[in-house]
């Protein structure tokens, strides 16, 4: 999963709240004082080459949308930590180390919705 630069982010921000909706470069520019509309578009001309947006272009407006949720991304990012180290069970049981009783018990009640389900949770 490919890493995101601040105002990339900043960006993925702005389509994640909207996520389901199209916004056209300056819609999504006018989120963002201080940055020129061409650095925007910019930006989302290199996220779409990431796959993070789809673009398309209805006359002279161009509309961009996340191609995925926040949630979804975040969860690639974590499936790429895993992968870095050689023990993947020792850092999910460390990261379950470090977790808070609420959040442990998200992870459970999701974990458990998946085996009963017998679906897997992937990003």
């Amino acid at each position: 999963m490919v890493r995101l630069g601040d105002l990339e982010r900043r960006v993925m921000e702005i389509l994640w709240v909207e996520f389901g909706s199209e916004l056209t470069g300056r819609e999504v520019a006018e989120h963002l004082p201080g940055y020129a509309y061409t650095t925007v578009l910019t930006v989302l001309t290199r996220l779409e080459k990431k796959g993070l947006v789809r673009h398309e272009r209805t006359g002279s407006l161009h509309h961009f949308a996340a191609t995925a949720t926040r949630e979804s991304y975040i969860a690639a990012l974590m499936h790429d930590a895993l992968d870095v180290g050689s023990d993947r069970d020792a850092a999910l049981v460390r990261f379950a180390e470090t977790v808070s009783p609420t959040e442990a018990a998200v992870l459970r009640r999701a974990l458990d919705d998946t085996a009963s389900s017998g679906t897997t949770l992937r990003p």
